[in-house]
């Protein structure tokens, strides 16, 4: 079964005197939960997204990309190659080999000069026997800014919008850890970040009033969080302590920032997130520092090389 995501360009929202602010809303199809029950949890393939385009202050864009996966428990990893690539300039342009269930949004960004016309970025991949392609252009449909990201994101929790988005600022992301590290397989190696951000749209849960209902526009819970995860890799990864899904599990019990109830776990002391990462095979690895507000996003990878 498929998602169809709707472009609704545009609704006001009247602030004080005289001033408005316009809107692109990205909505995705909700689901009762008698559907979610009845979707598969694997077998399905996944379908790159095209998200849209930011325009950078010095004229040049980042086309945005990220995907679908139809199932709601099948994790998939198709290496950078043949069955996962990106042209012009590829294979490799940052796409992630690692794919999580469900909708999973602006995982990466490509960027592309002032002069980019009408030429397109096209993302193949190939998963459980079906290939898909998403093509990334600078129609000006698919303009995207931070509100827009905001909304799809859920931060404006069912009405698309809360006042307190307004000159929301993505957070700010550190590493502490090296960029490359090479360890022994079983021997876990230290991850560390330090992410700040400037207070909006502020913490929020999601109601557990919702547990029961449909979902028919996107719902997060707000407020700094971080996770690190697999990005790219041949083995599973563990992380002590387990970390927040970065995925949209919006089932009821999903425990994760859309899923009912679930709150913003408290800052660690100095806005330092600390784990342990042990891997179960040799081979290389982009591990992923991920930072948000509910609303917006900064990243950072990590390359770990695992020998046996």
């Amino acid at each position: 079964m498929s998602i169809l995501w709707f472009r609704a360009t545009a609704w006001k929202w009247q602030k004080m005197k005289k001033s408005s602010l316009i809107l692109a809303l990205v909505v995705s199809t909700g689901f009762p939960l008698s559907v979610v029950a009845q979707s598969p949890s694997s077998g399905q393939n996944i379908a790159p997204v095209y998200e849209g385009f930011e325009t950078n202050p010095d004229g040049s864009f980042n086309l945005l990309f990220g995907y679908y996966n139809r199932n709601w428990e099948e994790q998939i990893d198709v290496p950078v190659g043949p069955g996962n690539y990106l042209e012009p300039g590829g294979p490799d342009r940052g796409q992630p080999a690692h794919f999580f269930p469900r909708r999973n949004q602006f995982v990466f960004r490509i960027h592309v000069p002032a002069d980019f016309g009408d030429k397109e970025v096209v993302w193949t991949l190939t998963t459980n026997g079906v290939t898909e392609r998403a093509y990334g252009t600078l129609r000006p449909a698919y303009a995207v800014d931070a509100v827009v990201m905001s909304a799809n994101f859920g931060a404006g929790g069912q009405t698309g919008f809360r006042p307190s988005l307004t000159g929301n600022l993505p957070p700010e992301l550190t590493l502490e850890s090296e960029k490359t590290m090479t360890v022994e397989i079983g021997e876990p190696v230290t991850l560390s970040a330090v992410a700040t951000d400037d207070g909006k749209p502020g913490r929020q849960s999601i109601s557990s009033r919702s547990i029961g209902q449909s979902h028919f526009v996107p719902n997060s819970a707000t407020g700094l969080r971080l996770s690190w995860f697999r990005y790219r890799g041949p083995g599973e990864v563990m992380f002590d302590p387990a970390q927040t899904k970065v995925w949209e599990d919006r089932r009821d019990g999903g425990d994760s920032p859309w899923s009912a109830g679930w709150q913003t776990p408290p800052i660690p002391p100095d806005n330092r997130w600390t784990v342990q990462a042990t891997f179960s095979e040799p081979g290389t690895y982009v591990l992923r520092a991920l930072a948000h507000d509910g609303g917006l996003i900064k990243y950072e990878d990590v390359t770990v090389i695992v020998r046996r």
